[in-house]
Order: structure tokens, then C-alpha cells, then sequence
């Protein structure tokens, strides 16, 4: 049975949902779905509003696995301009407080190699912004509140089309068949958040250190002195850290940092998670068949379908970028054709493969060049970003391709 974000569907929420009509709570009940999505986090929640648009019966399912309502999530997200147009549209788009524009970026090499990036150089009022996921969360739970045409669904469901955006450890995928290439990188990730003495101005910094990379992402607007905070570290250091009280740990992001903050104090949990570059082999194919019933199908999108490292933020970007690709080429079907066409699939696969391909090759080569830690590699590296901060018409295209411009 379907159910609403937090709220049991019974006959009178459906009779009071907006949009509803008297006398419909049965037929409503005995509906079919076009396209089930196989996960309710940011990828699939957009996908779900993109496709009611068109009017499509979509079932919302969420992941399954342990859920800890209780957790704070500690993450957040780097948007850019092309994602947040995106979640505009769909009126999803956090408040101010909770998207904090981001006028520069410094990215400092491990010895003084030194990379900036400005919007006002760029023309445009900000690089990227930082999102709070729970904000952005709710924003679009409470857009599927209003959308008829979407349901949370509490088991899978028959539909035309699934769509599985499950995350990087999907159980979907697997019961596909879909072999999932994954490269580990010998490096977890380590999310928290901190409080400033000094307010972070804008700036998102990042530091390629010898043991890891490091980026602190502005919070809470223009006058803030919080930052989110994703340390990539080798994998036996990350024990040693979680395991750390928060006042040294703290003290260790300080020393990191180069004090480019002052004193910092921690003000959240901390998460960890190993990092890895992965992509799905195949990204859509048939169901099983079965007699007397139509055609179905299955696609994958969001990290699902691919992971990168978060060193150049465009995870997120990635995936949202796969859910209005999928949502356009549905979109602009001939009329005739099913939501599983798979020509229309294969479509979508082959465009999304073809973007992604550039940014997998690029955090991936970076991260190889700072893993390495001898002295003419050290300095090579080094003397690269110097060139590349001179390099004018290069350094441009890198910042508008980031931006999604």
C-alpha cells in the first residue's frame, strides 16, 4: 500500500490530499504505475518530480536497508548552476540559510602550488553553493506531498519502467545482473562540521596534503563562520581519527588547515566511508518476460550507475544531471512508444556515459597524481597547478564546465 512522507495513506489524507477528488480514494487504490523508482533520496526524488510532470504514474520506493530516522546527516552538497536551475523548477531549491553561494575557491597544493577561482572573474554571482542535505531533502519530500501523481510505496510494484537509484550499494543492480566496476581507492572519507572563530567568507578551500585531500565548504549564508567538512585520509588513519575526542580532532583539522580559520571546534558527529571510482557495465535492459504481459525494463541512474571522488564536489551534479537526461528523453518519445523502450534507454545511456567520461577521468587522474609522494612528482604537480593558474583561457573552460555553464 502507498503512503505519504511520515503519514499512513487512508481514505481521508487521500480525500483532503490537494489535487484529490471526491470518490476517487478506490479507483486511486486499484491504479497502475507507469515507473516505479527503486529510491527516495535527492536523485530519484527529482527523477519522481520530472516525470510527473509529464504525467506519468510514478511509485516512489525507498532503498532498502537499516534507516536511523535519529542520525544527523552531516553531509553537503556542492551544486552547481545547472542543478540548481534544475531544483528551482521544481520548487525545491533550499532557503538562503541552508545554500550558501560560494564567491571563490583556493585549492592549495602540498608544497606552493596555489589554484583559485572567483565568480566575480566568471561573471556570475557564485561558483557553486552548498547545500545542506536534510534542508534539500525536505524540500523535495514536501514537493512529492503536493504532486498527485507521484506515491511512496512501501514494496515494489508493477510498473513499465524501473528505475533504480539506490546508491553505490544497491541490491537492485545486483538482482539485474549488472556487474558493477569498482576501482577502490585506498582512501575513506571523513564528513563532519565545524565552528569558526573566523567567518569563512565565501570561500570553499581545499588543501592536497601528503596523507590526504582536505575541503572546507561554507554554511549557513554570506556572514557564516560554520564550515562541512570532507577529509579524504589513507585507510588506517581513519580509526585512529574517528577514535580521536572531538577537541583533537579538531585540533587536527586546525593544524591541516593551516589555521586559515583559527580555532576550530567540532559541532557534529563525524562519518566515514571508503572511496572508490566506479561505473556500471550495462545501465538499462529488459525485465524478465512473462506471458500476457507488456514489455518492461530497467535503468539505473545516480550513483547507482557510477561513482566518482568527491574531490572536484560534482557527485551530486552527476546524478541529477542523469535524472533530467532520463526525464528528457522520456520526455520527447514518440507517442507510441513505451516508457521501456529500450532504444530510448540505450539512448540515455549512451549520453550519460559520454559526459561522465571526462569528470571519471579527471578526479581520478588527480587523485593518482597526489597519492604519489616522491620529490619530482612533488614537484611537477606543483609546478602544473602554478601553470594552470596562468593559464587564463583553460582555467575559464575548467570553471565553466564545473559550474554546469
Amino acid at each position: 500500500m502507498g503512503h505519504r512522507y511520515g503519514e499512513q495513506l487512508s481514505a481521508r489524507n487521500f480525500a483532503l490530499r490537494p489535487g484529490a477528488r471526491a470518490g476517487s480514494y478506490n479507483a486511486f487504490m486499484a491504479q497502475t504505475f507507469d515507473i516505479c523508482i527503486r529510491g527516495t533520496g535527492v536523485v530519484g526524488t527529482t527523477l519522481a518530480l520530472l516525470l510527473a510532470r509529464d504525467r506519468l504514474k510514478v511509485a516512489l520506493l525507498p532503498a532498502p536497508g537499516p534507516r536511523n530516522p535519529a542520525a544527523t546527516d552531516v553531509r553537503a552538497y556542492a551544486l552547481n548552476l545547472a542543478s540548481r536551475q534544475l531544483l528551482e523548477s521544481l520548487r525545491s531549491w533550499p532557503d538562503a540559510e541552508h545554500a550558501t553561494a560560494v564567491r571563490q575557491m583556493q585549492v592549495q597544493g602540498d608544497l606552493d602550488g596555489t589554484v583559485r577561482f572567483d565568480a566575480a572573474a566568471q561573471g556570475v554571482d557564485a561558483l557553486a553553493w552548498i547545500v545542506d542535505v536534510p534542508a534539500l531533502q525536505s524540500r523535495l519530500a514536501e514537493a512529492v506531498r503536493y504532486q498527485p501523481h507521484v506515491e511512496v510505496v512501501d514494496a515494489p510494484v508493477a510498473a513499465a519502467l524501473t528505475v533504480v537509484c539506490e546508491g553505490r550499494a544497491s541490491s537492485t543492480r545486483q538482482e539485474f545482473g549488472v556487474n558493477f566496476q569498482v576501482t577502490p581507492y585506498a582512501q575513506h572519507a571523513i564528513a563532519t562540521r565545524l565552528r569558526c572563530e573566523r567567518p569563512h567568507g565565501q570561500v570553499a578551500r581545499q588543501w592536497f596534503l601528503p596523507d590526504g585531500i582536505l575541503a572546507f565548504l561554507p554554511l549557513e549564508g554570506p556572514d557564516g563562520n560554520s564550515v562541512a567538512v570532507v577529509w579524504s585520509v589513507l585507510q588506517d588513519q581513519v580509526a585512529p581519527l574517528m577514535a580521536l575526542p572531538p577537541g583533537e580532532f579538531a585540533q587536527r583539522l586546525q593544524a591541516a588547515s593551516q589555521e586559515a580559520l583559527g580555532k576550530l571546534e567540532l559541532a557534529a558527529e563525524r562519518s566515514a566511508w571508503p572511496l572508490q571510482l566506479a561505473r556500471a557495465d550495462r545501465w538499462c535492459g529488459p525485465m524478465p518476460a512473462a506471458a500476457g504481459r507488456p514489455a518492461r525494463s530497467w535503468v539505473l541512474a545516480g550513483d547507482a550507475a557510477h561513482n566518482v571522488h568527491p574531490l572536484a564536489g560534482q557527485g551530486l551534479n552527476l546524478g541529477l544531471a542523469d535524472a533530467q537526461a532520463l526525464a528528457g528523453v522520456l520526455h520527447g518519445r514518440d507517442y507510441w512508444r513505451s516508457v521501456a523502450d529500450l532504444r530510448l534507454l540505450r539512448r540515455y545511456e549512451r549520453e550519460r556515459k559520454a559526459a561522465l567520461l571526462p569528470m571519471g577521468l579527471a578526479t581520478d587522474g588527480l587523485q593518482q597524481l597526489f597519492a604519489r609522494q616522491d620529490g619530482p612528482v612533488q614537484a611537477l604537480r606543483n609546478w602544473g597547478m602554478k601553470g594552470f593558474e596562468r593559464s587564463g583561457p583553460l582555467k575559464d573552460f575548467v570553471a565553466r564546465q564545473a559550474m554546469g555553464i
